[in-house]
């Protein structure tokens, strides 16, 4: 069976966009009521948690105010509220946060790991949710501007024990904290591999680890795919090989194949039952 949040096995998280120029499915969810029955024929299809997200985070896109990050997200977070799966909000805004959990949310995806507002971890820590601590190189705008590291891995494995190391020390239980090695956030192709080939050091750390390999671009380079929606074969083998390597958490917006392959792979390596 999929694994609630936070417990041990796998955790299929699927992506709702309610944004005009998210990079894969920009402007097809845009409207409340089409959010919500994208949400719901997810969570049919086996997302145990829901993401929703009202601001883009593709390479160059441009913040959003939170009064308009408000309005899109909202009313979809109270339209998928108690449906079984776990609502996630993917903001940094500590507004945001607040009101999404008001309206029935359970989860925050922060993808500044609580750098941009200093009143989010706050309002993790009050609520007691779960929440996602993202490594990012910069900014949505500027991160794939020219991304330099020594050693990938090294350097995002002490940055996500640092940010979760502040956010216990904001009041966040340790046991609530998954982290996310960021994916195409600031890396090159061969950040992106060597991450995913040694992505058993991120998940060393301790932490459940979430995989946002969905769709990206770098799976385009590798496959030749430039439609984004053509590179589904590719995010499944990709996730596999994240799944073997110790993540958990599987952000995606193509839910049931990745549910179907995580299936096999879990009964192969003999971890949990399908």
């Amino acid at each position: 069976m999929v694994s609630p949040a936070g417990a041990p096995g796998w955790t299929v998280m699927g992506v709702v966009n309610v944004t005009p120029d998210s990079f894969s499915d920009g402007g097809r969810w845009i409207e409340p009521s089409a959010a919500v029955a994208h949400g719901l024929e997810l969570a049919e299809q086996g997302a145990a948690i829901l993401d929703i997200g009202g601001e883009s985070t593709r390479p160059g896109a441009a913040p959003v105010g939170e009064a308009e990050e408000r309005r899109r997200v909202l009313p979809v977070v109270a339209g998928l509220a108690g449906c079984g799966a776990l609502i996630s909000v993917d903001t940094t805004k500590a507004g945001v946060a607040r009101a999404a959990l008001e309206a029935g949310a359970g989860y925050v995806n922060d993808v500044s790991a609580l750098r941009g507002d200093p009143d989010l971890a706050g309002v993790v820590a009050q609520a007691g949710c779960p929440c996602c601590l993202m490594h990012m190189q910069g900014t949505p705008r500027t991160m794939q501007e020219h991304p330099r590291y020594d050693d990938v891995v090294d350097e995002v494995a002490a940055f996500l024990e640092e940010r979760a190391a502040f956010a216990i020390a904001q009041g966040i239980a340790a046991a609530r904290i998954q982290v996310d090695p960021g994916i195409g956030f600031g890396k090159t192709l061969a950040h992106n591999l060597e991450l995913l080939r040694r992505l058993n050091e991120i998940a060393a750390l301790g932490f459940p680890v979430v995989i946002g390999v969905s769709r990206k671009a770098f799976l385009g380079h590798l496959t030749g795919r430039e439609d984004p929606g053509e590179r589904v074969a590719a995010t499944v083998a990709a996730n596999v090989l994240a799944y073997e390597r110790g993540a958990a958490v599987f952000r995606v917006h193509d839910v049931a194949p990745t549910v179907d392959a995580l299936r096999v792979a879990s009964a192969t390596l003999g971890g949990d039952d399908a």
